[in-house]
């Protein structure tokens, strides 16, 4: 099956099937601590948040998604219009298929003409970065976006449950590394939902890496996704639910603060306001989500998606009044306790 058809299929999927994980994020098992005495007025409270020098309105990374299919780019093109309208960052879907299908450009290229101003991330695999991303195709990459940013990221899990992934990741560790020295952009290696220990973020940023997007598991499982569009009879069921749940790679990563200067982005099952503020108390400085916003898409449109936006931050200021903080950066740890 070609790039374009299996990136169809899961955009697909993740409208129209069960493909959560069983397991949960970690996160529900954090409650807030009331206070009954904040000395906050809600009208006070700050969403304002900055990622990576830029100040945003919310602490929100809209996630790699789609892109290189016909049809993506009326996603692609529609998030972006979102974020510009909405001040808030976000990064493409894989962008290995333009390697193959250069015709495919105006799927990703769409999201620049439709969001000029706002701060966009380009997107590939770790696997491409040993033997596939020489200069003329990172080039591609950045241009064809006019990026901000770029994503690398890392799905062993997903990969080897694929019937045509890929099988070799010796050498991806190196090529982060030639990354990080080759571009003039900030490197963000992300997780798509096996989530990133301690240990394996501790030698990203020894490699450059700026930011860790821990992505654990608790919302989509890719297994689970790839097992869905397999036709022959050897499904890897048992896998669906492998990875690290989300709270603890968030708390992991943390520990790293005295070691590293970098920024994290929490992801994997976070779903609404509740979500992303117990992943900023727990240590991230941003959230990220993704199937949430292609299913509000799929519902309404843009729209839909408005409208969850705003209840997001509704309920945000409201959490933040009643445990007395006036912004997102005053959450910590002690704002949280255990069920």
């Amino acid at each position: 099956m070609s790039i374009k058809d299996r990136k169809k299929d899961h955009v697909e999927l993740c409208l129209n099937e069960d493909v959560s994980y069983r397991q949960g994020t970690g996160l529900e098992r954090y409650q807030f601590v009331h206070n009954a005495l904040p000395e906050v007025d809600i009208d006070e409270v700050s969403l304002e948040s900055t990622f990576l020098g830029r100040s945003f309105s919310y602490p929100l990374f809209i996630s790699s998604m789609t892109g290189g299919y016909s049809g993506s780019g009326n996603i692609n093109g529609m998030i972006a219009e979102f974020c510009e309208e909405n001040n808030l960052p976000f990064g493409v879907g894989s962008q290995r298929a333009l390697f193959d299908h250069p015709e495919e450009k105006k799927t990703f290229s769409i999201v620049r003409e439709k969001a000029p101003n706002a701060f966009i991330a380009a997107n590939i695999g770790g696997a491409q970065l040993v033997g596939e991303l020489d200069e003329s195709n990172l080039e591609l990459l950045v241009d064809s976006i006019k990026a901000d940013a770029i994503i690398v990221h890392l799905n062993p899990l997903q990969e080897l449950v694929q019937p045509e992934g890929d099988r070799k990741f010796s050498g991806i560790e190196s090529g982060i590394r030639k990354l990080v020295v080759d571009s003039n952009l900030p490197v963000i290696v992300k997780e798509t939902g096996g989530g990133i220990s301690g240990e394996v973020a501790r030698r990203l940023l020894a490699a450059g890496v700026e930011v860790i997007d821990v992505s654990g598991a608790g919302g989509t499982s890719w297994a689970k996704v790839e097992n869905l569009r397999k036709n022959e009879p050897f499904i890897l069921q048992e896998f669906d639910d492998w990875g690290i749940p989300t709270s603890t790679c968030i708390e992991e990563v943390n520990e790293l603060r005295n070691e590293f200067r970098f920024e994290m982005i929490a992801s994997g099952g976070i779903q609404n306001a509740f979500d992303i503020v117990k992943s900023i108390a727990l240590g991230a400085d941003f959230a990220a989500m993704a199937r949430p916003v292609i299913q509000a898409l799929g519902d309404g449109g843009k729209d839909s998606l408005q409208k969850k936006f705003d209840q997001w931050q509704h309920h945000t200021r409201i959490i933040l009044t009643l445990i007395g903080c006036k912004t997102l950066e005053q959450c910590s740890k002690i704002h949280l306790s255990k069920k």
